[in-house]
């Protein structure tokens, strides 16, 4: 079994705090055989790693969209992902990518979940995102898993990590071989479980203030 860490932020997310290579040492001294770049509407945080010369762990391309209804995680895709569309047509799009769209913290309110918008996008995805480290209290990630069981879904983790220092606090581990095309088959076919734990409230709080007083001083700038 292969742990991997999902849903990962670089410096190349606007709210990311931690480069590429911070990521990927971090990864590598915690265990895992691969993680996902997934930055917020860019590609370029993947991009940059597939131009490092052996990096300790393996890279899985993606992306976190922005949807329309809410966040969505697009892995193993090398192009960009159209922003702001529905969020079935932007899965349809991911797929014809080859990729596979993964629902990431579906039913928490206030971080863009597309369960509480869309809940056919449920139905639609690839897998769900199950266990999300980033939470004050688990209930959502209960209520994901609930749903993934009822309805078949792969249910996957991931640490939502936007400082090096919690990379692998939340992943999946895989019955793969170390590629991403196998990768990427066995969460397909479910053969894959979530596992991890909590972001320490002070860091996941201290990150989201830090997160939200960047994004006032942009608009006062503006």
């Amino acid at each position: 079994m292969l742990a991997c860490d999902l849903h990962v932020h670089t410096r190349f997310s606007k709210d990311g705090e931690s480069s590429v290579e911070a990521i990927l040492e971090r990864a590598a001294a915690v265990g895992l055989a691969a993680v996902a770049l997934t930055d917020h509407d860019t590609l370029d945080g993947a991009r940059y790693a597939a131009g490092l010369v052996n990096p300790p762990v393996l890279v899985i391309p993606g992306v976190e969209v922005t949807t329309s209804q809410g966040h969505l995680l697009a892995l193993g895709v090398t192009e960009p992902v159209p922003v702001g569309r529905g969020v079935l047509e932007t899965i349809d799009f991911i797929h014809g990518l080859g990729g596979i769209a993964i629902l990431p913290h579906p039913f928490h309110r206030l971080r863009h979940a597309v369960g509480f918008r869309e809940k056919e996008a449920l139905g639609a995805a690839d897998a769900i995102e199950v266990f999300n480290s980033r939470y004050i209290v688990g209930s959502a990630n209960r209520k994901a898993a609930r749903r993934a069981a009822r309805i078949g879904k792969p249910g996957v983790g991931g640490s939502d990590s936007h400082h090096a220092r919690w990379v692998g606090y939340g992943r999946t581990m895989v019955d793969a071989e170390p590629t991403v095309e196998s990768i990427l088959t066995a969460i397909r076919e479910g053969r894959c479980y979530p596992s991890g734990r909590m972001t320490p409230l002070r860091s996941y709080t201290g990150q989201s203030l830090r997160s939200t007083w960047r994004r006032v001083r942009r608009r006062v700038k503006v």
